[in-house]
């Protein structure tokens, strides 16, 4: 089975809200709400990817030592298992905007179960509840 390693971002703003992005249509799951990030590429760290990512998808600057490694996520997928780390970040520069048509919504810690999210980052949650709760 194919191992991928994805990385994601828990970004956190001021009032302890935390950022997620709804997968847009025509992507595996579509509809679900992620945390924002995406695969690693060859050569490319997970600090560097989720640079890349964040300025992307949301249009903002983010630098590594800004970036704390959480926790990870590991879960089998019918076709692939995915390896998931997820950072926090508190601090970047610019505002938040989608910038791939995505819906975007700040969350707080105790409401991201109302969130339909895929298998692997459903395990993510206790882990920043734990943290901002």
């Amino acid at each position: 089975m194919k191992l991928t390693l994805v990385v994601a971002c828990a970004l956190i703003d001021a009032d302890g809200r935390i950022l997620l992005a709804e997968r847009p249509e025509g992507r595996p799951m579509a509809g679900l709400w992620e945390f924002p990030g995406g695969k690693v590429e060859a050569g490319e760290t997970p600090e560097a990817t989720l640079i890349r990512e964040l300025h992307e998808e949301l249009g903002i600057t983010v630098k590594a030592d800004c970036l704390a490694p959480l926790t990870f996520a590991s879960h089998t997928y019918e076709t692939f298992h995915l390896l998931m780390p997820l950072y926090i970040c508190r601090r970047w520069e610019g505002a938040v905007a989608p910038q791939e048509g995505q819906r975007l919504a700040w969350v707080r810690p105790q409401k991201l179960r109302d969130y339909a999210m895929p298998p692997a980052d459903i395990p993510l949650i206790p882990h920043l509840q734990g943290l901002l709760m």
